[in-house]
């Protein structure tokens, strides 16, 4: 299967500077990953093109973008107008950031979890249609990520999502957040579809529910064959924890783990 695995920079938090994870990554054994931006100042333009020539120092290729989500995608969902509009120009900043590095997808968590019958659906809608629109303007999809604490763990959310927006929604699956949700991942991917454009790979047991690939029980064979159905073209990220490891032989050999398993696929 033609799966290549990346890493997140997400998964070094908050030891490693954003701007030092492509060349660790990259002496790790990973070709590409995500990059998580941690704060606003690394959304601006000095700092993203200090990014950029480390990706083309090192050969490294930027296959999605994460941003400091909480600090701001909740809020363009908020009752007060003014907050919601101030949100959108930190959402365009991220967008044009990711454009400038060079990738192609922004794994979004949005709105913090209430009952469904609650949301005003249709300013809903109609925020998540801009969102789409801005991330497009700049040649990014905007990849809803299932998220345990947000709307989007709510299955009945994401098919509202995909049924009514007027431009069309994409997906990062995330196996723990599933896990932490007490959802299979396979459930996600039924609704996600041919629209899942990027993964979020790591594994549990009955006692933790993030480790690195390999080292719990998830069964990838079937995940991977799932995502052969749907025709799945992006990679497979894996994000995890700093404390989920002890040094960074461990995530490269996840990475072998993985491999081998798509090998024979």
């Amino acid at each position: 299967m033609d799966i290549e695995i990346g890493l997140s920079s997400a998964s070094f938090y908050p030891l490693v500077d954003t701007e030092n994870s492509i060349s660790l990554m990259k002496n790790m054994g990973f070709n590409l990953g995500e990059i998580f931006l941690n704060s606003f100042s690394e959304y601006e333009d000095e700092f993203l093109s200090n990014l950029v020539q480390e990706k083309y120092r090192h050969n490294f290729s930027i296959d999605s973008v994460h941003a400091f989500s909480s600090s701001f995608e909740p809020y363009i969902f908020d009752d007060y107008k003014r907050r919601r509009k101030d949100m959108m120009t930190v959402f365009d900043k991220v967008c044009k950031a990711a454009n400038k590095l060079g990738a192609k997808l922004y794994t979004f968590h949005g709105m913090r979890y209430r009952d469904f019958n609650s949301l005003n659906k249709k300013l809903v809608l109609d925020i998540y249609d801009e969102l789409v629109y801005k991330a497009l303007e700049n040649d990014i999809l905007l990849c809803q990520e299932n998220v345990c604490w947000c709307m989007s763990k709510d299955i009945e959310f994401l098919c509202f999502l995909k049924e009514n927006l007027k431009y069309p929604i994409s997906f990062t699956l995330d196996l723990k957040q599933a896990y932490k949700a007490d959802i299979e991942p396979l459930k996600y991917l039924k609704i996600m579809g041919e629209d899942i454009k990027n993964l979020h790979i790591n594994d549990k047991d009955n006692y933790n529910v993030c480790l690195l690939p390999g080292r719990g029980d998830i069964d990838y064979k079937e995940i991977f064959d799932e995502l052969k159905k749907v025709n799945y073209k992006g990679n497979a990220i894996i994000e995890v924890y700093r404390d989920n490891y002890d040094n960074y032989d461990e995530i490269t050999n996840s990475k072998k783990y993985i491999d081998n398993i798509l090998m024979v696929l």
